[in-house]
């Protein structure tokens, strides 16, 4: 007798349950009913069948009952008891209790288990991936493709690759977390090839279910795989990248399948989707400004060609005058006089005057803006005024700056305010 868990000889009496001897096993601790069948007919059968029998338990307790009958002569009244006896004798002990909690009971439904599990597999098959990872690298989306493109369950995927080698990056990570099983290979040319070649020629030994195979490389050695696993009767696809194209080739039918890698575009979350938005009402934004800018100097350029038109003829109604843009000799004048680099806050006063000035020679009418002020500014120093104003730590702003200095006042006109000097320089 054996353990029906580890089959080890080594075990011990452990009492009784259901009036049946019970043994605990020493090797792993399990504890089992001794055979509903005696040892010396377990021996017999045995020894008569090489070790492999063919008699089932009911038909060993019925040879069991058969032995211990006595010597007499059986009429066809005592055969019908008989059976009825046998029968009846044959129920209670597969209905016991401790038939069905015995180790022969467990073993004979595990066999029937993995029979059925084995046959439903044979019956339905599954599909396997090969994958070249040195070759071709598959996204999660490219895999569900490939997926649908078989008629039977993916349900192993194996990669090959040296993955020592930097140039595989995080790959192996990615793909174990999807389930492949990682197959490394030496350093060398065509090693990869080479083991997919040595794995798959045997593959039905290891996957005897396995119905399709799909081949992921574009290496054309690999089509020595591919006709040997055709003459095995298996379904085999070639999966191929040219370009940004996937091309699933099946090379039983011959019929090729596309799959385009560019249109895969992952879907992206409603926060960026907002940020995307955002983005662009900025971007929309800012180029709306610029184009009012330009359209704010062509109309000014207009409206100073408007006035001297309007000096030259006096029937035209009154218009607003444009401030002129100071001409390069009086710039000239001011550079020769002050350095284009403002060193402090009476130089800056200094160049304001000067520009004020120069303007009102040109048109004692003209009312200066404190923008068309930071403008004649900047064409004369290359900075703009903010930025003047802050490495001089004058305050935040050019406006602010003129508001609070001694030397000049400030005037709202419209929408702007007009700059006029205080102090005569």
């Amino acid at each position: 007798m054996k353990c029906p868990r580890c089959e080890s000889t080594s075990y011990r009496k452990n009492g009784r349950r259901n009036d049946k001897q019970n043994y605990l096993c020493k090797n792993c601790g399990k504890q089992f009913l001794e055979p509903a069948f005696s040892r010396p007919l377990e021996t017999d059968l045995l020894a008569n069948s090489n070790g492999h029998t063919k008699v089932s338990t009911a038909e060993t307790t019925e040879l069991s009952l058969v032995k211990n009958l006595p010597q007499e002569k059986i009429t066809e009244k005592s055969l019908d008891s008989f059976s009825l006896t046998l029968a009846e004798q044959l129920l209670q002990t597969i209905l016991s209790p401790g038939w069905l909690e015995s180790a022969a009971f467990s073993q004979f439904i595990q066999k029937i288990q993995q029979k059925t599990e084995i046959n439903y597999q044979l019956e339905t098959g599954i599909s396997l991936l090969l994958l070249d990872a040195e070759n071709l690298k598959l996204d999660i989306n490219s895999e569900l493709f490939l997926a649908s493109v078989c008629k039977y369950p993916l349900q192993f995927k194996m990669a090959f690759a040296n993955w020592k080698n930097p140039s595989i990056g995080k790959q192996d990570i990615e793909l174990y977390n999807r389930g492949y099983q990682l197959v490394h290979v030496p350093e060398g040319k065509d090693s990869a090839d080479a083991k997919m070649i040595a794995f798959g020629s045997c593959i039905l030994r290891s996957y005897p279910t396995v119905k399709e195979i799909l081949v992921c490389s574009s290496d054309g050695i690999l089509i020595h795989l591919c006709n040997e696993l055709q003459n095995q009767g298996l379904i085999v696809y070639w999966v191929r990248r040219q370009g940004q194209t996937l091309h699933i080739k099946n090379r039983n039918t011959g019929k090729l399948t596309h799959y385009s890698l560019a249109m895969t575009t992952e879907v992206p979350s409603l926060e960026k989707v907002v940020e995307q938005i955002q983005d662009l009402i900025k971007n929309e934004q800012d180029s709306i400004n610029t184009r009012l800018h330009r359209l704010t100097t062509i109309s000014s350029l207009f409206q100073e060609r408007a006035n001297i038109n309007n000096k030259s003829n006096p029937k035209q109604p009154d218009m607003e005058e444009i401030i002129p843009i100071i001409d390069n000799s009086s710039v000239q004048s001011i550079l020769e006089k002050d350095s284009a680099e403002i060193p402090n806050e009476k130089t800056l006063d200094k160049l304001l005057l000067k520009i004020i000035q120069d303007i009102q020679t040109k048109s004692p009418q003209t009312k200066l803006s404190v923008s068309k002020l930071g403008t004649e500014l900047q064409k004369i120093t290359g900075e703009s005024s903010n930025s003047i104003i802050k490495k001089l730590k004058l305050g935040s702003n050019f406006t602010k700056y003129l508001e609070s200095s001694p030397t000049f006042t400030l005037k709202m006109n419209g929408k702007e305010y007009e700059v006029m000097p205080l102090l005569s320089e």
